[in-house]
C-alpha cells in the first residue's frame, strides 16, 4: 500500500485518482476539486450513488464515465432511498453467503438542490432509519446545472436566473436553508461542513464520516465561478473568504457535541466576500449591513453551543 500513498506535509494522502481527467467540469469548478478529494479519503472499497446534477452529467457523457469506482447515477429526488437499498441489499447477501463479507464503504452525494430541496425527503428517511452511509452536499447555492436557478439553499440577496435583482427584486429574498442543523436534528453520528479551500480539513471529516456506525452528513462549500461570476483563478480565494467573513463556518456535530475546527482570531467584513462575487453587486450598504448582522447572529449562536456541548 505504500506506493500507493504520497506525503503531503504531516498527512498521508492516497495517490490514486478515482475520478479521472477528461470529466466536462467548468473551469475552476470547486465540486470537482471536492470529489477528487473526497475519493482519496474514501479509499477504493466504495459504492457511490449520485443525484442528477453538475457532478452527475459532468462524469458520464455517454458512452464514457470518470468514474473510476462503483457508481450509480440515480434521480433528484430518491439518492437517499438509492444508498439505503445498496446498503441493506449489500448486507443481506453478505449475511446469506451470496457475497464474501468485506468492508464496503456506502457513499451517497447530491447538489444543494438534489439535497436541500428536491431529495429532502428519502435523505431524511435514511438517516432517520439509521443505514449505514456517508452524505456529502456539494453546495454552490442554486441549480447551476440547469441554468443557475435559485435553490432553498441560494443565500439572501444573491441574483440568480429565477430570483433576479432588478428594480423590483433585490434577488433572493428568503434566508439559506440550513441543512447542517436540519440533519442534526435527525440524532445521526456524526455531522460537519467542510470546504475544498481547506483540503485535510475536507479529507480527516470523510475519513470520521465514514468510520461510524450508522449515518453521516458532510456539508461541502463549491464555489462555482459561473454561477456566482467570480473568474475561475479565484476559487480557493472565495472559499476561503465565506469561512474567514463567518459565511461558512467550519465545524463538527460529533454525538451532539460541536466543535468548531477553524476560528479565525477576527472575522473579516463579509462585505469583502459579497463583493467578490457578481451575483452580489446590486447589493446596497444597507442590504450588506444586513447580511453583516445575520452572519454575527449566526457566529454568536455557533460558538455558544460549541461551549455548552464542548466535543472531546
Amino acid at each position: 500500500m505504500a506506493s500507493d500513498t504520497v506525503k503531503v506535509g504531516k498527512y498521508q494522502i492516497d495517490a490514486r485518482e478515482y475520478l479521472a481527467p477528461g470529466h466536462t467540469f467548468c473551469t475552476g469548478c470547486a465540486e470537482a476539486l471536492a470529489i477528487r478529494l473526497v475519493c482519496k479519503a474514501v479509499g477504493e472499497n466504495a459504492i457511490i450513488a449520485m443525484a442528477t446534477g453538475c457532478s452527475e452529467v459532468c462524469t458520464s457523457p455517454l458512452p464514457v464515465t470518470s468514474w473510476q469506482l462503483p457508481w450509480l447515477h440515480t434521480l433528484f429526488e430518491n439518492t437517499g432511498a438509492e444508498i439505503s437499498g445498496i446498503e441493506a441489499g449489500l448486507k443481506a447477501m453478505m449475511r446469506k453467503g451470496k457475497v464474501p463479507e468485506r468492508d464496503i464503504k456506502f457513499v451517497a452525494m447530491g447538489g444543494d438542490g438534489g439535497t436541500s430541496d428536491i431529495g429532502l425527503q428519502s435523505l431524511s428517511g435514511a438517516l432517520e432509519r439509521g443505514h449505514d452511509f456517508l452524505y456529502l452536499c456539494w453546495d454552490n447555492e442554486a441549480y447551476m446545472n440547469t441554468g443557475i436557478q435559485r435553490s432553498s439553499a441560494t443565500p439572501y440577496g444573491a441574483s440568480t436566473t429565477t430570483a433576479p435583482a432588478g428594480k423590483l427584486s433585490m434577488g433572493q429574498s428568503t434566508q439559506k436553508k440550513n441543512l447542517v442543523e436540519i440533519f442534526a436534528a435527525h440524532g445521526i453520528p456524526y455531522v460537519a461542513t467542510a470546504s475544498p479551500s481547506y483540503p485535510f480539513d475536507l479529507m480527516n471529516k470523510v475519513k470520521k464520516g465514514i468510520a461510524v456506525k450508522g449515518p453521516a452528513y458532510i456539508h461541502v462549500y463549491t464555489v462555482c465561478p459561473t454561477g456566482w461570476r467570480t473568474t475561475s483563478d479565484r476559487t480557493i480565494e472565495i472559499g476561503k473568504l465565506a469561512t474567514e467573513t463567518g459565511v461558512f463556518p467550519l465545524y463538527e456535530i460529533e454525538n451532539g457535541k460541536y466543535r468548531i475546527n477553524y476560528e479565525p482570531k477576527t472575522l473579516k467584513p463579509v462585505e469583502e466576500y459579497l463583493k467578490a462575487q457578481g451575483r452580489f453587486r446590486h447589493l446596497s450598504p444597507a442590504e450588506i449591513a444586513k447580511i453583516q448582522d445575520k452572519v454575527n447572529e449566526d457566529i454568536a449562536l455557533l460558538k455558544e453551543r460549541a461551549v455548552r456541548f464542548p466535543a472531546g
